[in-house]
């Protein structure tokens, strides 16, 4: 299956929730779940530094360092399934990618805050390329100006396997988040590529 357009205005939304089969998101999932170097860090939110509800690591190229809510994060070398991962989805996505946050969410308590991917180092329209893999998740999104509440919140079920790719001015016009759900869930990772300028 192909990446299909999601329509909201003023955002470039495609999902492919079949991007990877089931028996290599299964794989990917274990192996990356177990290998990675997890990080527990505190972030600063509206002032006070609290810890961050999911487990988080930063992979790239050298020099391909991130800011955002007070953590500055220093790019650990690609793992081989990572690279592999990553010429697959730059392939899907037509864009080429330098790093990868990884977000684990060990139950339905992890989740995301309301936040956009706008921080300068990632440019005023950026490709985020995002793969799941896991339990399936309510990823949602809702418009940056109140105004417009006709349009939100938008719920998207991401399953294992899929990629979505946000890029144009997405990033500029809405907020997306992962909140926490009471249903019983199994840890989902997350990966989302990007390009640091």
């Amino acid at each position: 299956m192909a990446l299909s357009p999601i329509v909201l205005p003023n955002a470039e939304l495609l999902l492919d929730p079949d991007f990877l089969p089931p028996a290599k998101a299964q794989t990917l999932f274990a192996e990356l779940t177990s290998s990675i170097v997890w990080k527990h860090e505190p972030i600063k939110l509206f002032g006070r530094e609290v810890m961050q509800p999911r487990l988080t690591a930063w992979h790239g190229d050298a020099g391909a360092s991130y800011r955002y809510s007070g953590l500055q994060l220093q790019p650990q070398p690609w793992t081989p399934a990572l690279l592999q991962l990553r010429g697959q989805v730059e392939a899907a996505a037509g864009a080429a990618f330098n790093s990868v946050l990884l977000n684990l969410y060990r139950s339905g308590q992890d989740s995301m805050g309301w936040h956009a991917d706008d921080e300068p180092e990632l440019g005023p329209e950026p490709i985020i390329a995002s793969v799941t893999l896991g339990a399936t998740r309510n990823f949602r999104l809702k418009p940056r100006d109140p105004n417009l509440t006709a349009h939100a919140p938008v719920t998207l079920p991401l399953t294992a396997g899929g990629l979505l790719l946000m890029r144009g001015p997405t990033q500029r016009y809405w907020l997306h988040a992962l909140p926490k759900t009471t249903r019983p869930v199994g840890p989902r990772l997350n990966l989302t590529f990007r390009l640091v300028k």
